[in-house]
């Protein structure tokens, strides 16, 4: 499969050995994420999800940012709010353009907006890698902190910048931190604002490898060219049990396992690998 798109309003895309690569190209502007950007890479993770040709997803961006976080110009409807301000009171979500703000207007954009970008991700049936090219902030580091293995060049950074303007984290940053480093990590990288470097945020657990430059997208497409090549289904339900494995009680999470190993069990893929198991051969996974 190879498959080359590119696509206006900033984002970038193509298929290739089983992987969907997701490019946020507006380097101008250092990836700030646009409402269309957004909306786009909602749209094709939700693909990725869908099409079984498609079994692995790479994150990343050009030039020398990865995602300076929300576009503070507010480009597209739904544009205002905390982790995207606008410089006036009225609402410009596409079903109020220019009314009054009213109470609930705000959280409404966040949680359709912000939230829903990263919970695309969280929730994507298909291992999402993030390869993240340069500096990572706002809402640009939680959509690397969401995907389920971070690669990093070495002049990546990870900067919660919400404080830096006043605000409270959106995109579930509050709820991503703490599962990955602790809450008293997540409290001080937030309450500062601080720039994390590449190295510091593998050393924290952010970051699962920091490579040369010169050597992420290598790195990235051997990884996911690997897990394109793996039981698709059983890295799903692995995906979803790890992802929800920390908001759950035992007797909920066990019982959870229990039917996933059951689904995997009626896979093509898990009769191929108990066949190349009792064979004594490398198995031939093919996603279904």
């Amino acid at each position: 499969m190879s498959e080359r798109q590119p696509v206006t309003r900033g984002v970038l895309h193509r298929a290739e050995n089983g992987v969907s690569w997701i490019t946020l190209d507006r380097p101008e502007a250092m990836n700030a994420v646009t409402w269309d950007q957004r909306e786009r890479i909602i749209a094709l993770l939700a693909d990725a999800s869908a099409d079984p040709d498609v079994r692995a997803v790479v994150i990343t961006a050009t030039g020398k940012g990865f995602c300076a976080g929300a576009d503070l110009r507010g480009e597209g409807p739904g544009r205002s709010g905390p982790g995207n301000p606008a410089p006036g009171p009225p609402t410009e979500g596409a079903e109020g353009r220019g009314r009054e703000r009213v109470p609930g207007d705000v959280a409404r954009m966040i949680r359709l907006g912000a939230q829903r970008f990263i919970a695309a991700v969280l929730d994507c049936e298909k291992p999402v890698i993030a390869a993240v090219n340069g500096t990572a902030a706002g809402i640009g580091a939680h959509l690397a902190f969401a995907c389920d293995l971070v690669l990093a060049a070495e002049s990546a950074r990870f900067i919660e910048v919400f404080v830096r303007r006043g605000l409270v984290p959106d995109g579930g940053g509050a709820y991503l931190l703490p599962r990955l480093v602790g809450p008293q990590r997540a409290k001080e990288l937030m309450f500062f604002g601080d720039a994390l470097s590449a190295a510091d945020a593998e050393r924290m657990g952010l970051v699962n490898r920091v490579v040369a430059a010169d050597e992420l997208e290598k790195t990235a497409r051997a990884w996911a060219e690997r897990l394109a090549q793996g039981p698709t289904r059983a890295i799903a339900l692995t995906k979803q049990l790890v992802n929800a494995s920390l908001d759950a009680d035992r007797a909920s999470a066990f019982a959870a396992e229990a039917s996933a190993v059951e689904i995997a069990m009626t896979t093509r893929d898990a009769n191929e690998g108990v066949a190349s198991f009792v064979e004594r051969r490398a198995p031939e996974y093919r996603g279904r």
